[in-house]
């Protein structure tokens, strides 16, 4: 930590009896959770990696009482933790183990504000799930592209401060590419009313980014105005079994040229990841006739109705096959199908779960170099831990791998996960080395803060220091987060 982030939250304090009382009085009693067991869920994440204690969860309903909420602690010099919908994967929106910090979860600012079919915009506020955003943009026949797994549970406010991407990026673009406009409330209660719905507004700074991908450690997102598109008229998926993952780039390559912008997805999955999600997923088959050592994902779609797009699939992997790209391939013949493929791609994380520890990266590098990633990563881990199991499957189409590493069979989980910092640390070095991210799209939170300096460089984590100080003098929003 800097020191001038350590004199910030040197100047940290627990709250006091009267703040937690004023606190309470202003989101009411009923919303301000002291009892531990009510208070559980937002105290820890699913992987089990965070557990944290708090003086109190706060759950405003406006963002009046946000902005109370955090002129209250800031003059109380309170550390604030937000939270959307506790989905986060590097420890962002978990507090610390002092039970001196305060959750502030933004799950009951929920409404649509407003929705715009001129412009193609919804504005919405923070505590609205992902899946709630799309379900309202197809109510009016528009479609929003962010899609995660998670996007039952996360929200908003949250997807926008970790400027999540997920499986449409390659198309549509990650979360900093789908908002136009935000309201934020500040460190000192003060709120940026900067909800516009404007492609173009040259002028002068552009705030909305500094928020997006923030963290919360420089003011909390309370609404944005989202992007919306077209719903496409025609939509197919297809899964491609291949031999080697060189295949996979140039397939890419192919699908890139004859569809253009139509190319919605493009994942990759290892037979590995295959083997998991059919052992432990539910009902899940393997839906090609034999194993492949790695398998495409695709997605195309079109707003024309008819029969064009599968023309074009169908006669790229005829061509793919042909060229020794493609050894077997199945399109989705019915939505059913659709989803089934889909479900081999969404469950790849949890069924890790079942294999025992599991090492994790959220990397990425350039589309070209994936191949030699991995083969150089799976070197490493096989000299690091033999007979660890390496799962990387993802984002093909944006260089965005999730490089998983399952402990070897019959070794004890507690000894395999104390190997986490050593392998990620070898893995990034790797990563740099090809001028890739440590962080694709789950940010830097409390696992990667320390690694971030080594990524980023001096003068860019001075200019970010500068940025906090500024936004945050009393390093109240998220302290020991990111920086």
């Amino acid at each position: 930590m800097s020191d001038a982030a350590t004199r910030a939250t040197n100047k940290l304090l627990p709250p006091t009896a009267e703040t937690m009382t004023a606190l309470a009085n202003i989101v009411g009693a009923q919303h301000a959770l002291r009892d531990p067991d009510r208070m559980a869920p937002y105290l820890t994440e699913w992987r089990d990696r965070y557990r944290g204690e708090a003086a109190i969860v706060l759950k405003p309903g406006s963002t009046d009482e946000v902005a109370a909420v955090l002129k209250t602690a800031n003059a109380a010099r309170a550390a604030i933790v937000p939270q959307g919908g506790n989905t986060g994967l590097v420890g962002a929106q978990i507090p610390d183990e002092s039970g001196s910090q305060i959750v502030l979860s933004l799950e009951r600012l929920t409404h649509i504000r407003d929705v715009d079919l001129a412009s193609n915009t919804m504005t919405v506020e923070a505590g609205l799930t992902l899946a709630g955003a799309q379900e309202s943009a197809k109510s009016v026949g528009r479609l929003f592209p962010l899609s995660l797994a998670s996007e039952g549970s996360c929200q908003i406010g949250g997807v926008l401060s970790t400027n999540a991407g997920g499986l449409a990026v390659l198309a549509y673009g990650n979360a900093r590419d789908l908002a136009l406009g935000l309201e934020v409330a500040l460190a000192d209660g003060r709120v940026w009313h900067g909800l516009k719905a404007l492609r173009k507004d040259n002028t002068g700074y552009d705030l909305k980014n500094l928020f997006i991908g923030a963290e919360g450690t420089l003011g909390v997102i309370t609404a944005a105005v989202l992007r919306l598109f077209p719903r496409p008229a025609e939509q197919v998926t297809c899964l491609a079994g291949l031999a080697d993952l060189e295949d996979a780039t140039e397939l890419l390559a192919r699908m890139r040229e004859a569809a253009g912008p139509m190319l919605t997805a493009f994942e990759i999955l290892p037979r590995i990841g295959l083997d998991f999600a059919i052992k432990h997923g539910t009902s899940l088959h393997d839906p090609l006739r034999t194993p492949h050592s790695w398998y495409v994902l695709m997605e195309i779609s079109s707003p024309l109705a008819g029969d064009a797009v599968l023309t074009l699939i169908e006669s790229q992997l005829g061509d793919a096959i042909d060229a020794g790209e493609v050894e077997d391939a199945v399109l989705a013949k019915s939505a059913k199908q659709t989803r089934e493929l889909w479900q081999l791609r969404e469950v790849m994380s949890e069924v890790q779960k079942h294999e025992g520890g599991s090492i994790k990266h959220d990397v990425s590098v350039p589309t070209g170099r994936l191949p030699e990633f991995i083969d150089r990563a799976n070197q490493l881990v096989e000299l690091m831990i033999p007979g660890a199991r390496p799962v990387p499957f993802g984002h093909l189409g944006d260089g965005n791998i999730h490089y998983n590493v399952s402990q070897p069979v019959g070794m004890d989980k507690n000894v395999y996960l104390s190997n986490w910092e050593a392998l990620n640390a070898a893995v990034h070095e790797i990563v740099l080395d090809l001028g890739g991210s440590i962080s694709a799209e789950h940010g830097i939170g409390r696992m990667k803060r320390e690694l971030l300096p080594h990524a980023k460089g001096a003068v860019a984590i001075d200019l970010m220091r500068s940025i906090k100080a500024s936004f945050d003098p009393n390093g109240i929003l998220n302290p020991g987060k990111l920086l």
